[in-house]
């Protein structure tokens, strides 16, 4: 990491990072010391108190945004009879640093350059603790971290972490309301008053609360090898961090679910000194501001190794429509006659990657394969049409073949896996994940992590790791009616801000509310046409879903001429407008310089005055596909329009009912 260090206080004052200390006594006789830490263009302050107990606040522009809460962390080692002598948070000794560096991600999830640019405070205390924040222009960071001591030289427990947010009546959430640890994260993101936040409320991360008219947006980044952070309220108004205590029983339920049936009194084991996983919160002033937040990714452990391989790209999923393959010549399922017809169409349109999902083997083996698929015979034809093949495994049955499993799929010419199921973050799993990410590395395979916990920058520390679920996305339009425009225009703000997300797009049965019906082998989705071709710009996903048909693209060669082109990595990101559950607008270049815009609605139809001036300059030949006029009554209905542009123009986006825009910009 290369870092810029300032060499003398007078500049580091003038750098905007301010760190002063002040001692008083207090009443248990420890000394209280206070540090300011502010944003490189000095907008945001972090103000920490330091004594008895840790608490910090956030100002933002000068206005007091999160009020007082309490940090800690303890291990078996803070809080033995020896540590209670000297009760407090006794500083040893404190650092600043600026770091300035331009990352180059090996997948350009938003870019392809990636901004690192903030102040960083740490902390080292006499229990050999240290504490590190990093303040950026859009949102503030910390991390614990236990330093080489003969007490952490050796195995420990980390019996607890408090992590509080101290929120403000008047305030609100977006909160993805659990029922317990074991979950998919697959919810709803219920907007509430904070003061409706009891502590029997349990929400997965991320969480977007409004405080003070500025957002802020929690979530975690580089978990390795402990558990992951959820909320509760505290009771007083704010939220607080909890975590799945380390599993000490488990009981397997079939082939994919195994259930916690004990638990410890601590949340993690360690060994030796280490750091534990940042704490995240984004700052955004204006809604659409999240949307090209990357702090996740910067706060991210760098990768290790040669990672060149790996090719993001789009897939042709067939689980989602049950195989339900027509207007061909042969008996559509799973069988080498159907997946060869899917190759081919992928071939015909530039489509990178086939999954086979559950049900080409037996789930309790993944190398006996079902009765009428040859996957090695069906690599060899895809590789010869220049298609990748992805295959699917339960979790359960990789962890018990994985390096058998994975040394066949790699002989095979299988390019990547699909892991499902996971459904737990304590540290056992989180481990789980890593094994996975670096067994299937070894082996240039790419990783599709579902049932699975949000993002925390795997992207960056194993970039074969291309996307994950942990989202309420589209398979869930084969049963029911919950995946709502409504629900769609809130992902960008709030999961999508962790990471990729493979929501699984492309629905062609397009319907308005009053026309759906749950059609699992020929899937509907609420909202237009133009809506899901939308989230191909929208969504973040570098192994983007093709979740229909294929007999149904056939069917629209207009939208196949945008899913053809449209890619699924960018060169740089532009959000345009938007309002959290209500709206999206961006704009994306891609790294062939063409430029994309997409914009979604709820339920309420809606017009958009874009400006172009985010383009370079020169004209451009836009091509759009927008709501038809009947739209609102056939949610299929769309117009394709070609028009000559340049960068002082202003175009209308007009929306439908649950609608949506894309465009495409070629420089002339």
């Amino acid at each position: 990491m290369k870092k810029k260090f300032l060499g003398n206080w007078f500049l580091f004052i003038l750098s905007t990072v301010t760190l002063s200390a002040f001692a008083q006594n207090t009443s248990q006789g420890t000394k209280q010391k206070q540090y300011q830490i502010s944003s490189p263009d000095g907008r945001l302050q972090v103000n920490l108190q330091v004594g008895s107990e840790i608490t910090y606040d956030l100002t933002v522009d000068g206005k007091p945004i999160l009020s007082p809460a309490v940090l800690s962390f303890r291990t078996n080692k803070t809080t033995t009879e020896a540590a209670a002598k000297s009760p407090g948070w006794q500083v040893k000794n404190s650092h600043k640093q600026i770091i300035d560096e331009r990352l180059k991600p090996v997948v350009a999830q938003k870019s392809s350059v990636v901004i690192n640019h903030c102040n960083e405070l740490t902390i080292a205390f006499k229990n050999n603790l240290r504490l590190t924040w990093r303040v950026y222009n859009n949102g503030v960071a910390w991390r614990w971290s236990t330093l080489p001591s003969r007490d952490y030289n050796t195995a420990y427990h980390i019996v607890g972490e408090q992590a509080e947010i101290g929120l403000k009546a008047g305030d609100s959430l977006w909160y993805a309301l659990e029922e317990g640890f074991y979950s998919g994260n697959e919810r709803f993101y219920h907007h509430w008053p904070v003061d409706s936040i009891r502590s029997g409320k349990l929400a997965s991360l991320p969480v977007l609360m409004e405080a003070g008219g500025i957002q802020l947006l929690l979530t975690e980044s580089s978990l390795f090898d402990y558990a992951g952070m959820w909320v509760r309220g505290t009771g007083r108004g704010g939220l607080k961090g909890v975590f799945p205590h380390f599993p000490t029983r488990l009981k397997e339920a079939g082939d994919r679910d195994v259930h916690v049936e004990a638990r410890a009194d601590f949340i993690a084991k360690a060994a030796g000194a280490r750091d534990f996983p940042w704490r995240v919160l984004m700052v955004a002033r204006e809604d659409k501001d999240i949307l090209a937040n990357q702090m996740v990714y910067n706060l991210a452990r760098p990768a290790d190794g040669d990672f060149s391989w790996v090719k993001p790209g789009k897939v042709q999923w067939d689980w989602w429509h049950l195989n339900n393959v027509y207007n061909v010549n042969f008996r559509a399922g799973i069988n080498n006659d159907t997946y060869k017809y899917y190759i081919d169409f992928a071939a015909k349109n530039g489509i990178e990657y086939v999954l086979l999902d559950e049900g080409w083997c037996d789930v309790r083996d993944l190398l006996k394969q079902s009765r009428d698929i040859d996957v090695e015979m069906l690599a060899r034809y895809a590789k010869q049409k220049n298609v990748g093949l992805i295959l699917w495994a339960s979790w359960l049955t990789l962890d018990k073949q994985l390096d058998q499993a994975l040394d066949s799929f790699a002989s095979w010419g299988i390019k990547g896996i699909k892991v499902d199921f996971m459904q737990r973050d304590d540290q056992l799993m989180v481990d789980y994940y890593e094994k996975v990410a670096k067994a299937a590395a070894a082996r240039k395979i790419l990783v599709d992590f579902h049932g699975a916990y949000k993002p925390t920058g795997l992207i960056r520390s194993y970039p074969n790791v291309m996307t994950s679920e942990g989202v309420l996305g589209n398979e869930l339009s084969k049963f029911t009616d919950w995946i709502t425009p409504g629900h769609t225009a809130t992902l960008p703000y709030t999961r999508m801000a962790a990471g990729p997300m493979d929501f699984t797009p492309g629905g062609m049965r397009n319907v308005q509310k009053d026309a759906f019906k749950a059609v699992p082998s020929e899937p509907m989705t609420l909202g237009t046409r133009c809506n899901q071709m939308a989230m191909y710009v929208i969504y973040e996903s570098p192994l983007q879903m093709l979740s229909d048909v294929p007999t149904h693209y056939i069917r629209s060669p207009k939208c196949m001429e945008f899913l053809r082109a449209v890619p699924t990595v960018w060169q740089n990101t532009v959000p345009l407008a938007g309002e959290v559950g209500k709206s999206v607008v961006i704009a994306r270049q891609a790294l062939n310089n063409d430029w994309y815009i997409g914009a979604m609605t709820d339920w309420e139809p809606r017009d958009f005055e874009i400006k172009l001036d985010f383009l370079p300059k020169g004209n451009y030949k836009m091509i759009l596909w927008q709501d038809g006029p009947n739209a609102d009554r056939n949610a299929k209905d769309f117009q394709m329009k070609t028009l000559q542009v340049n960068p002082e123009a202003t175009i209308t986006i007009r929306m439908a009912k649950g609608g949506g825009y894309v465009a495409r910009l070629i420089r002339l």
